[in-house]
Formats: C-alpha cells, structure tokens, sequence
C-alpha cells in the first residue's frame, strides 16, 4: 500500500456516513487516503498534531466534515499550509446552514475551501484536481471519469428523446 496523499477527517463516527463519499471517490481514481476520526473539540492536542505532521506524511490535501459549529476544518487550517476542503454536514435543527456558514466564514489568511452541504464527494473529486495539477497521471484520471459522466448524460438524453418523459420514468 502506498503512502496516503488524501487525509480525511471528521469530528464524530456519526459523520462517517457522509465522509465515506470522498474516500470511496479517492479510492476508485486511485488516490490513496486514510479516514481519521478527531475532534478539535474533545481531542485538540491530537487534532492539532495531525495538522502539524499531515505534510510530512506525504499527505497533500485535507478533507474535514464537520456540523454544527463546524470547527474541525478551520482549525486543521491553522495548523498546516496544505489545502484544506471543508464538508459542512447536516444537522438536525439547521440542516447544515449552520455547518456550511461557519466553515465558509475563516478569517482572512486561514482558507477552507468549501463544498455543499453533506458533498463529501465533490470534496474528494476537488482534492483530486488539486492532486492533478502537478501529477498528470492523476490528472488524467480525472479528465476520463469526466469523459465516463458525459458519456452516461448523452445516454440519458439520447432514451428520453427516444421514449418521452413518461416513458422513460417508468422503465427508470
């Protein structure tokens, strides 16, 4: 096994349902990743020294998913100089906006990219872009599987020219 070049963190095992969205995206283009449960919270000296290492470790990107106030990503933020992607997750009072607005709102000099809410697999689809831009082999990956959706879109749009609308959702 090679070494991870993806970290992806989240706050609670609770967050694993939707983090898994990015490892499986990294895992089928063939990035390798580890998946860490941290809290910033409950766990801060651990959290921090992750942050601090991840660079060291050959680790290239960090996702985090957190809810709530939603800490997790910014604070990895502060700790290292490697591109942070934030997954704001859902909850149940606020749906995720709470999620979503305390990650996008880092002070100036502490970026956390940010995805939609519960996106964990735009997330790692990002984090393979990045990845991309200074390994073409990961690149290319990328630029197939979006060959494959586009392929799969014009599939879609060539059966509901074919059968009509009503058609086409009762054979779906």
């Amino acid at each position: 096994m090679n070494k991870p070049q993806v970290g992806i963190l989240m706050g609670s095992d609770s967050d694993l349902e939707i983090m898994k969205g990015a490892a499986a995206i990294l895992s089928d283009l063939g990035i390798e990743n580890e998946v860490l449960i941290l809290s910033t919270h409950r766990a801060p000296e651990e959290t921090a020294q992750y942050a601090k290492s991840a660079k060291s470790k050959g680790i290239k990107v960090i996702i985090a998913g957190a809810g709530g106030a939603a800490a997790l990503p910014g604070s990895i933020a502060a700790f290292t100089t490697l591109p942070v992607i934030g997954v704001p997750i859902s909850t149940k009072a606020l749906k995720g906006v709470d999620s979503l607005f305390s990650i996008v709102s880092m002070p100036p000099g502490v970026p956390v990219a940010t995805v939609g809410i519960d996106s964990a697999k735009n997330a790692g689809l990002l984090a393979v872009q990045i990845i991309g831009t200074s390994d073409p082999k990961v690149a290319n990956r990328f630029e197939e599987y979006k060959q494959t959706m586009k392929k799969e879109v014009l599939q879609k749009n060539t059966k509901i020219l074919s059968s009509g609308w009503k058609k086409y959702l009762r054979e779906k």
